[in-house]
């Protein structure tokens, strides 16, 4: 009885995390190059159970009363890289990548003294009072030279990420591919940390200016994967009201028996 106890708790612990990252994709519905989490889950491993104190003689050794599972646990949170519908805003700075997964604008993050690079697929950009080109959140957008400098907000933006002014081409957008994107680590504000496990590859997509990308959040399968949560949860709740009232049964009146 207490074994259906275990897992019924954890499975609503685990069910719990899962209602988070459904919950977290359901928020970031209408994000901008927002990529969704997928929960992975995997078997929980036998755990041992004992009890202490109940040898025979009385001896401090635990007792073995076998093996009890736990079901499912989560094995990780994977993001799906898969690429969101483009749309057409007609805003200049608006930019997005498209027939590349793997490919991510990069943005300069202050940090001290430095400019740390990280990634994003939003390309809803903006230019600032100094002409920088910039993320809503004002962090800089990297070219092949350095952060975007322009001279206006008249300018092209290639199909390749060149980015012309005045007829001259003043910088080209810097686009780093990676070959294994579930070793990046969202970092928030909508961008991606590299780790050491990353692997750069070669750019295959297209520019697209005037376009942004829209979340891959499918906001139907979110609402259903949540209901069915919910229903998950609340089936191991009465589980563990019946083997509680079951329990209260066996020590307070068989007891008296």
């Amino acid at each position: 009885m207490i074994r259906g106890l275990y897992t019924s708790g954890y499975s609503m612990l685990t069910l719990n995390r899962k209602m988070d990252v459904v919950s977290n994709n359901m928020a970031n519905v209408n994000t901008n190059g927002f990529k969704k989490d997928v929960v992975v889950f995997e078997e929980f491993s036998d755990v041992l159970a004992k009890r202490f104190f109940d040898g025979s003689d009385n001896s401090p050794v635990p007792v073995r009363i076998g093996n009890m599972t736990l079901y499912n646990d989560i094995a990780e949170v994977h993001t799906d890289f898969t690429q969101g519908a483009l749309e057409n805003t007609g805003i200049n700075t608006d930019v997005a990548i498209e027939g590349d997964e793997s490919a991510f604008f990069c943005i300069a993050v202050p940090q001290g003294n430095q400019l740390l690079e990280y990634y994003t697929r939003d390309g809803a950009f903006k230019l600032d009072s100094n002409g920088r080109l910039v993320t809503r959140d004002g962090y800089s957008v990297m070219g092949q030279n350095g952060p975007v400098m322009l001279n206006g907000s008249e300018f092209t933006i290639s199909y390749t990420g060149e980015i012309i002014q005045d007829g001259e081409t003043v910088d080209i957008l810097r686009i780093r591919k990676f070959e294994n994107p579930e070793s990046l680590r969202k970092y928030g504000f909508n961008l991606l940390t590299a780790t050491a496990g990353s692997q750069d590859g070669i750019f295959e997509g297209t520019i697209h200016q005037g376009f942004v990308e829209r979340s891959n959040v499918d906001s139907v399968k979110e609402m259903v994967d949540m209901i069915t949560v919910l229903r998950a949860y609340e089936s191991n709740q009465k589980l563990i009201q019946y083997q509680d009232s079951t329990l209260e049964k066996a020590v307070n009146e068989i007891g008296r028996i």
